[in-house]
């Protein structure tokens, strides 16, 4: 039987089991809040579906045929089983519990969300917590993932958008390596210049600055590229040039003078640029972890 039928015959099925259950088409009718030929045309239609004839009625009392009682037996499994999905239902718990997936970008993962592991973690007991370090697209629902963060300018359209905050990207360099080769003026300069960039693409070493009305693409060279920002940033302090970076990655050396800005008024477009996305795939009813997960990130979210 196609199942758009099956379907169709699934609350007649339900009105079998209570009129055997009962007895007879009136006590069923009382018990439905029916008419009892309301009752009586749905198991002649349940009958018609299914060629068999399910119930006698005679003058005394309503009796079961052997096709009806073995039917009946499946509907009761049938209707036990719906009634567990409805506890399960129910049972889902207030406390929040249960295992979150996260993913985001390694730099973001380590630096902004590793800070808020443990905390959150001490303050709901109950869940368990799976970070993901992932860059690029990511399909949550093929992953099982239950909150990407995303760094961008186009957020994913098909998902929850929460916006927490926004990332720049910047350019720094040591100041001995400046000492040595100068402050660039302008994004043009910079093919003058030692380079370190992500080295994932075919095009990561090409960078965009915008500046009002003036743009400039430019591409950019050097001895050393990593798709790592630690590892990349301990090159710009070990002098081997002007390194790109999202804004959280360089604030501490920045703030420490290990490190010096380069080009601070210029724009600079490309991944990790825009907005910081928490995104989640849209549903009804959301667990309570994952309400908790996310008021907890935008209750402490501090870059």
């Amino acid at each position: 039987m196609e199942t758009n039928k099956l379907i169709a015959l699934m609350p007649d099925l339900a009105v079998f089991i209570v009129v055997v259950d009962e007895g007879s088409y009136t006590a069923a009718a009382k018990k439905l809040n029916v008419t009892p030929s309301a009752l009586s045309k749905q198991i002649s239609r349940l009958e018609t579906a299914l060629s068999v004839k399910l119930l006698e009625r005679t003058t005394r009392k309503l009796m079961i045929s052997e096709s009806g009682k073995r039917i009946y037996t499946q509907c009761t499994t049938m209707f036990d089983a719906a009634k567990k999905a409805i506890e399960i239902s129910h049972s889902e718990p207030i406390v929040p519990a249960g295992m979150i997936t996260v993913a985001a970008p390694k730099a973001f993962l380590s630096i902004v969300l590793q800070p808020l592991v443990t905390p959150f973690l001490t303050q709901y007991p109950d869940i368990q917590l799976k970070l993901k370090a992932r860059d690029g697209e990511i399909d949550i629902l093929k992953e099982g993932i239950d909150v990407v963060f995303r760094l961008t300018e186009k957020p994913s359209e098909d998902l929850v958008l929460k916006q927490i905050g926004k990332v720049d990207l910047m350019l720094c360099a040591s100041p001995d390596y400046l000492a040595l080769r100068g402050m660039p003026s302008t994004p043009l300069d910079l093919v003058d210049h030692d380079c370190l960039y992500l080295g994932e693409t075919s095009t990561d070493n090409i960078w965009e600055f915008e500046q009002q009305q003036t743009r400039h693409r430019v591409a950019v060279s050097g001895r050393y590229a990593v798709n790592h920002s630690q590892m990349r940033l301990n090159g710009v302090k070990d002098n081997l040039g002007i390194g790109i970076f999202p804004d959280f990655v360089i604030k501490d050396a920045l703030q420490q003078g290990s490190v010096i800005r380069v080009l601070p008024t210029w724009t600079i477009r490309g991944n990790y640029h825009g907005d910081i996305a928490l995104q989640y795939a849209p549903t009804k009813f959301m667990p309570a972890r994952l309400r908790a997960f996310i008021d907890y990130v935008a209750a402490n979210f501090n870059l």
